[in-house]
């Protein structure tokens, strides 16, 4: 194992002086591809409030292919997995942002009734929207309490809330803040109350919760039947095998049987993606 990674980690070496050696023949194109692919992920760091440098960001993309590929050649001892692993490093950072970026969404979401809820609190003790803000920022975790303290910023520079609420939903593309930003809107357009304005949707955020849990339930049951119904002639075919070998001889060696074996198959995974489709509910 130690010959086979030495060998792996000198082959690495020489292909990296090879790649060296023809380096300035390439330079600028792959430097303006790594300053392109680097520029796409530093705006989805910025809006998670993530101080990561260019040139930390730039190593780390760098380095993210070489790891993996060393982990995987270390563990696999196959130069193909290497490669593969190395595919997948490359990726690996963008994955991780976006999954990063789907986290902070959820969270957001999840911490939106309670947010409401503070601020419909504070106006009606008499403070401002503004101060509501300040408060909701120091009462709340992140990361509802960074992005509310961007719009506070905002707005104590100048720009209409109504405009801030915009660059937030923008930002978080959560869609119950899209019926908060809506309603806040009206309200102050038409003159509506808005701490009664900011509990009903919180009471209207909090049922579809609700509503949203039942629906998911009864669509991880379903999934699971139709997991369970693609498993069993599985099952039951590898039973049969082990009784007899012979059994299904039919099937491969016969024309009609192939096709027969074909169309069950065909069939079966129609079935998988129907049940599938069937399984997803929008609300």
């Amino acid at each position: 194992m130690l010959l086979k990674l030495l060998v792996f980690i000198f082959s690495m070496i020489s292909v990296a002086a090879i790649i060296y050696s023809l380096y300035p023949l390439f330079e600028s194109r792959a430097k303006k591809w790594q300053v392109k692919r680097v520029a796409k992920m530093a705006p989805s760091l910025d809006r998670m409030f993530l101080d990561v440098s260019m040139k930390k960001l730039m190593i780390l993309d760098t380095l993210s292919p070489i790891v993996c590929g060393i982990i995987a050649y270390v563990v696999t001892s196959q130069i193909i997995f290497a490669l593969g692993a190395a595919f997948i490093g490359l990726l690996l950072p963008v994955i991780v942002i976006k999954q990063l970026e789907r986290g902070r969404r959820k969270k957001f979401s999840a911490q939106l009734v309670d947010a409401l809820m503070i601020l419909s609190s504070s106006l009606k003790a008499g403070l401002s929207l503004f101060q509501a803000f300040e408060v909701l920022v120091e009462e709340m975790p992140a990361p509802m309490s960074q992005e509310f303290n961007l719009v506070a910023r905002q707005v104590h520079m100048g720009i209409p809330i109504e405009e801030a609420m915009s660059d937030l939903k923008k930002r978080m593309k959560v869609e119950e803040l899209d019926m908060v930003v809506t309603a806040m809107m009206v309200a102050r357009e038409t003159g509506g109350e808005l701490p009664e304005t900011f509990s009903r949707v919180a009471y209207t955020i909090q049922e579809r919760n609700k509503l949203l849990g039942r629906v998911n339930a009864l669509c991880v049951q379903g999934k699971l039947q139709g997991v369970i119904m693609s498993i069993i002639p599985v099952l039951f075919s590898i039973a049969v095998y082990k009784m007899d070998p012979h059994f299904f001889d039919i099937f491969f060696q016969d024309p009609m049987g192939k096709m027969l074996l074909g169309y069950a198959v065909i069939s079966q995974l129609i079935g998988m993606v129907v049940i599938k489709h069937l399984s997803k509910i929008d609300i």
